[in-house]
């Protein structure tokens, strides 16, 4: 069990939250929201002691572990790969260097024979004899082969480093386990492991996460960090956004009731007060009056862009047609004869275990880079536009997002730019940010903005939900669920592509899966080994 008492974090004249008590029990999955800002990272970081709370304080119970999913992924380079995950228990890891040390002596001692005793108990005390092999369970489960157990972490890719870090906050059953965005970077199959890792665990999680379906399908409660407060409700995150709406509109409908009491008194007492006979009730009526007091509807941190991807012109009968495409990358083959037609109305979920060779193919797609062999044809109607998921190159430049906007597309009107950028949650002074400076989740935004100006009738979408918060991905879910243009978009989110997907295709080692259908529904086929 961990808590809070009187929890309150300020920065200089800025209130993050104030006097937050909440208890997190065993056997539960707390999932914490909030808008980006709100201070999710931050809460995590306090109950796990790196930072210090401005008021108040964190309690625990006595003797339990944390597991905390470290962001530094550099930070395990020289270590290898089954030691990093051990290192999780701290306790056992110290204790299995320690008992090294003893027994590498050339000149052991009565001393060093009792202290290697007690040494041997504690070891067996914290199960050391089974340590490498659920460290190695853990990370066979989250798809690190074996071969790799004993290489160094630096030897390792990006996505394989996220892993091994997961395992290490995941190993030795920690008492309390907190995770901050842990599904980023980790393919489809980590993702289900770690789902149903996270069900069945008996202790306390808390996590931060951005993927609907995951807070959806582990939590047990919600966390919400809004208005300065964070409150604490039962249920996952669709029952919480359920009650909350609910909760809304309750209290909307409550004050159009109280507004019509009060104009009822007013109206009374402005037509009695001077009536001797009534006086008495004017005056009980204006007593009851002073007593009605508003609900204080206070508008939500929270705020959704207008995500709309409108075509000029709609598309023709053909869209795309990709032909035989192979691509080879450092001697990696990445793509090997890769054929399908876009047909109107399609909507591509993009699969596949190499996210290089999902990227390679988008980029070959719009002429970013060029094909070993094969052949890509585009429509003559159609007016492609891309999301990549590296942005960098779009913001090298020191000018203001306006000023950026405007030299893209060549629009003189600073006030049709102000407006759109507002729509866009970029609004007063926020347009003026210089590009070179802005957070992922912005320059995301600024992405998006771009494409909606290009009108295209067919999109591109490398991992377009990274960095954004929750808000921001319902509407860019809204916006490509409603949009008339085809596409074609890589994701791991799978409430993401559920909802939008209307046809499924896998890269493989030796070409593509092509299926027709939901996300869902390939999912079902793929249990089913079909």
């Amino acid at each position: 069990m961990i808590g809070t008492n009187g929890v309150t974090l300020r920065f200089g004249k800025r209130t993050l939250f104030e006097d937050v008590n909440i208890k997190f029990t065993k056997g539960n999955c707390y999932g914490i929201i909030g808008a980006n800002g709100a201070g999710k990272s931050t809460f995590l970081k306090i109950l796990s002691g790196e930072i210090e709370p401005s008021e108040g304080e964190v309690y625990m119970s006595q003797n339990e572990r944390l597991g905390i999913l470290r962001q530094n992924h550099y930070e395990y380079d020289e270590v290898k790969v089954i030691d990093t995950v051990i290192r999780g228990n701290s306790k056992l890891y110290e204790i299995m260097k320690e008992k090294e040390a003893i027994y590498s002596k050339e000149d052991f001692s009565e001393e060093d024979g009792i202290k290697a005793g007690e040494l041997e108990a504690e070891f067996e005390a914290l199960n050391g004899w089974m340590a490498e092999s659920d460290a190695a369970q853990l990370l066979s489960g989250l798809g690190i082969e074996v071969e790799l157990h004993e290489k160094y972490v630096k030897e390792l890719t990006g996505p394989q480093k996220v892993k091994v870090l997961l395992a290490q906050a995941l190993f030795g059953n920690p008492d309390v386990l907190l995770l901050d965005e842990p599904t980023n970077n980790l393919d489809i199959a980590a993702i289900e492991w770690l789902e149903e890792f996270l069900i069945n665990f008996e202790n306390t999680v808390i996590v931060v996460s951005h993927d609907r379906y995951f807070l959806n399908k582990v939590c047990t409660h919600i966390v919400d960090i809004d208005y300065n407060k964070i409150k604490l409700y039962v249920g996952n995150y669709d029952f919480w956004y359920e009650s909350s709406q609910l909760a809304l509109k309750q209290m909307r409908e409550s004050n159009k009731k109280k507004e019509e009491k009060i104009k009822e008194l007013e109206e009374f007492i402005r037509r009695f007060s001077a009536n001797a006979s009534k006086s008495k009730q004017a005056t009980s009526r204006k007593k009851t009056l002073e007593k009605i007091q508003l609900d204080e509807i206070v508008p939500s941190t929270r705020r959704y862009p207008f995500i709309e991807f409108k075509p000029e012109n709609e598309s023709g009968k053909e869209i795309l047609e990709v032909d035989n495409i192979s691509y080879n990358k450092d001697g990696e083959q990445l793509l090997k004869n890769i054929s399908f037609k876009v047909l109107k109305g399609d909507k591509i979920a993009l699969l596949g275990e190499n996210g290089l060779a999902k990227t390679a193919l988008f980029d070959i797609i719009m002429g970013k880079i060029r094909q070993d062999k094969g052949k890509i044809t585009f429509g003559k109607t159609i007016v492609p536009s891309y999301l990549p998921q590296d942005n960098e190159e779009f913001f090298k430049s020191d000018k203001s997002i306006v000023d950026w906007i405007a030299e893209a597309y060549n629009i003189n009107d600073e006030t049709i730019i102000r407006s759109f950028l507002g729509r866009m949650l970029f609004s007063g002074e926020e347009s003026l940010k210089k590009v070179n400076v802005l957070s992922g989740g912005e320059k995301a935004r600024c992405m998006m903005a771009r494409i909606m100006l290009e009108k295209p009738n067919f999109i591109l979408l490398d991992e377009p939900t990274n960095h954004l918060d929750l808000e921001s991905i319902t509407a860019l879910n809204n916006g490509l669920i409603k949009s008339t243009a085809e596409m074609i978009f890589v994701s791991h989110d799978h409430q993401f592509i559920q909802t939008i997907a209307n046809r499924i295709i896998v890269l493989t080692e030796n070409g593509i899966i092509d299926k027709r259908m939901t996300y869902d529904e390939y999912l079902e086929q793929q249990k089913l080994g079909k």
